[in-house]
């Protein structure tokens, strides 16, 4: 371990301090807190120079991972690099210093942004109208099925309580459903790893109040059979959903609201390079058709005659307020930057050039991984593990874990592993449309590298990574068991 490894309790030294602050004026008088609320005795905290500081934190910065320090082919999240330009406008301090209970008069540039960005997403996905104030996709998710439960319960539809789920979809799904208080109904999918037309069928009656899908699915396999599929959930009088994480590889190119869905949500820290991960911020705006466009959650803005922009808020067929505001409005200015840096013209390259390097990817590693449906993918694809004489899960036994591991030791990040549960060893990989393909070279030739490995000597494998500062933790105990301080410190 190096030095700087260490915690910063572990550098503490007594009476050492990177500070010195003049005396506070106002620490006396009717300003002191009230004795209920002062701690009996001083914090533990550690007491460390400054200069110990600083390198404690640039240390803990350089072991994490992320879009800007490596390749990220995490499949499913579309972690894709977000430029700077984003980062710039939203440190404008016109935007950065705004306060959400500030009068609608003061922030109209704000309120265009909302207004402007809605316009746009409407565009991209054809849908009619965005809510901006859901803060993550699962957040959106739980939104949408808000609207969807509103909009039956409106025309006196109560039976309607049960909701489709394709059984590749998102976790998030069946849990946002069971959330909003909606019975998850699971819908298979074929050998070719889509819905299944002839199993859904029997799923569909008044009681159906609508089914959630992704298109491009979780295997990153378009669904051929959407307009049917719209027509038949269309004709059991429920609404068709759009979850989309996947929506990356469909712009500009196909539009979820042409496809017959009625609401859908977009990960805005996905699709449109905000950031993303380490608990936020995120954004999940939630788009409906024009029929149920006086549904969703309130506030919302608005352009009056006179050409100000207002915020608008009790309605009485809304499906409520799922946020204190309008959303999270450094993360729509990033994303609304990012659209428009792009342009119509340009937008559409997003999605062909994320579809074309997924497949690249995977013709150049089928020779050595596992390819359980041998098509064309869009914007990314599944292995189910390792090449093997098909006796056995494992090839020498080095599994799906194993080869994630041993990939942190050449410097790329892992790929999403064991999902979908559809197969057993699933490894899923997603390069998105920013990565060169230099890129993807360097990580096709590691990956083959690591099956070669795998055969001739898998305990290099299984004892990986071998590199980094934190090896093989115990999730499970981590999760249960987790020490959230340090020795008998009390914080």
């Amino acid at each position: 371990m190096k030095y700087y490894d260490k915690l910063v309790f572990e550098l503490s030294r007594e009476g050492r301090t990177g500070y010195s602050l003049p005396a506070n004026p106002w620490s006396k008088g009717a300003e002191t807190l009230p004795a209920a609320l002062r701690r009996s005795t001083p914090a533990a905290l550690p007491q460390v120079s400054e200069v110990d500081v600083v390198r404690h934190y640039t240390n803990l910065s350089q072991m994490n991972f992320g879009v800007d320090t490596g390749f990220y082919p995490l499949g499913s999240c579309t972690m894709k690099y977000n430029p700077k330009i984003n980062e710039e406008i939203a440190a404008m301090p016109g935007f950065q210093r705004l306060h959400p209970l500030q009068p609608a008069c003061s922030v109209q540039g704000a309120l265009e942004v909302y207004y402007e960005m809605n316009k746009a997403l409407a565009a991209i996905t054809g849908m009619s109208l965005f809510t901006f104030n859901p803060c993550a996709g699962a957040h959106g998710e739980l939104t949408g099925l808000m609207i969807m439960r509103q909009y039956h319960l409106l025309r006196g539809d109560v039976k309607r309580t049960r909701v489709i789920v394709p059984d590749s979809a998102h976790g998030t799904n069946p849990a946002s459903a069971a959330v909003c208080g909606l019975e998850v109904v699971v819908v298979k999918s074929t050998p070719e790893g889509l819905v299944d037309v002839n199993d859904l069928k029997p799923l569909l009656d008044d009681t159906i109040a609508g089914i959630m899908m992704t298109n491009p699915n979780t295997l990153g396999l378009f669904e051929k059979e959407i307009v049917e599929i719209a027509s038949l959930v269309h004709a059991c009088g429920g609404l068709l959903y759009y979850d989309g994480a996947n929506m990356n590889p469909m712009l500009g190119v196909v539009r979820p609201g042409d496809m017959g869905f009625d609401i859908m949500h977009l990960n805005l820290h996905k699709t449109f390079s905000t950031p993303h991960g380490g608990g936020g911020p995120g954004s999940g705006p939630v788009g409906v058709a024009a029929r149920l466009a006086d549904i969703i959650p309130v506030p919302k803005v608005v352009r009056s005659s006179d050409g100000t922009f207002q915020v608008v808020g009790a309605s009485e067929k809304t499906a409520g307020q799922v946020s204190g505001f309008l959303g999270n409005f450094g993360i729509i200015l990033r994303a609304y930057a990012y659209i428009l840096a792009l342009g119509k013209e340009n937008i559409k390259l997003a999605g062909k050039l994320s579809v074309l390097g997924a497949n690249y990817i995977k013709e150049s590693l089928k020779d050595a991984y596992k390819l359980p449906i041998p098509t064309v993918c869009k914007h990314e694809f599944v292995f189910d593990g390792l090449i093997n004489d098909g006796a056995h899960d494992e090839v020498h036994g080095a599994t799906t874990l194993d080869v994630a591991k041993r990939l942190l030791d050449f410097g790329f990040h892992a790929p999403t592993i064991y999902f979908p549960l559809l197969f057993h060893q699933a490894i899923m990989i997603e390069p998105t449309e920013t990565e060169s393909k230099e890129t993807m070279d360097a990580f096709i030739e590691v990956m083959h590298k690591i099956a070669a490995e795998a055969a001739q000597d898998p305990t290099i494998l299984q004892e990986a990574p071998h590199t980094t500062p934190v090896r093989r933790p115990d999730e499970t105990r981590a999760a249960r068991q987790p020490i959230l301080k340090f020795g008998d410190a009390a914080v």
